[in-house]
C-alpha cells in the first residue's frame, strides 16, 4: 500500500465559511498516482471540519442557518470564561465533524451524482491547515 500526504492552508475573510475543496483533494490524488484506496480530508482544527454534500449556494445557506439555529454565538458559553469568544464555533465544528473518507476507484474519487468535498470554517480570518491523505495502490 502506498501513502500520499498534503497540506492545504485555508485563510477565511470572514468568520464563519464554507470553502469547495474537491479540486483540490483531486489535485492530490492525481500526484498521489493511487489508482484504488481512499482519501482522508481532515481539518486540523477544532472550529472547522470537513463534510461532504452538494455545491448548491441556496444548499449552503440553509446549513449555516442550521448550524447557527443549533449552536447559535452568544455571549454565555462557559468556554467564554477562559478569555475566548468562540464556543458557538466548537460546537458547530462537532455536529459537522473533523473528517472525511472518500473511496478512490480508477484513480478518480468515486462520489455520487452531486457529492462534493467542502471544508466548514467557523472562527476563521487566520490560516488554518488541511490534511489530504490518499492510501491505496
Amino acid at each position: 500500500m502506498k501513502f500520499h500526504t498534503e497540506y492545504i492552508t485555508l485563510h477565511t475573510k470572514t468568520k464563519r465559511a464554507y470553502v469547495h475543496i474537491t479540486p483540490q483533494v483531486q489535485s492530490a490524488l492525481k500526484t498521489s498516482a493511487i489508482k484504488d484506496g481512499m482519501i482522508l480530508v481532515s481539518a486540523m482544527h477544532i472550529t472547522a471540519g470537513v463534510y461532504v454534500n452538494d455545491n448548491e449556494s441556496g444548499l449552503i445557506k440553509d446549513i449555516d442557518q442550521w448550524l447557527e439555529t443549533l449552536a447559535p454565538f452568544r455571549q454565555d458559553y462557559k468556554h467564554h470564561q477562559t478569555g475566548e469568544d468562540n464556543g458557538d464555533a466548537h460546537l458547530k465544528a462537532l455536529i459537522i465533524h473533523h473528517e472525511v473518507i472518500v473511496p478512490v476507484t480508477n484513480g478518480k474519487l468515486d462520489f455520487g451524482t452531486w457529492q462534493q468535498i467542502f471544508y466548514a470554517e467557523f472562527d476563521g480570518q487566520r490560516d488554518k491547515r488541511v490534511l489530504i491523505k490518499v492510501m491505496g495502490e
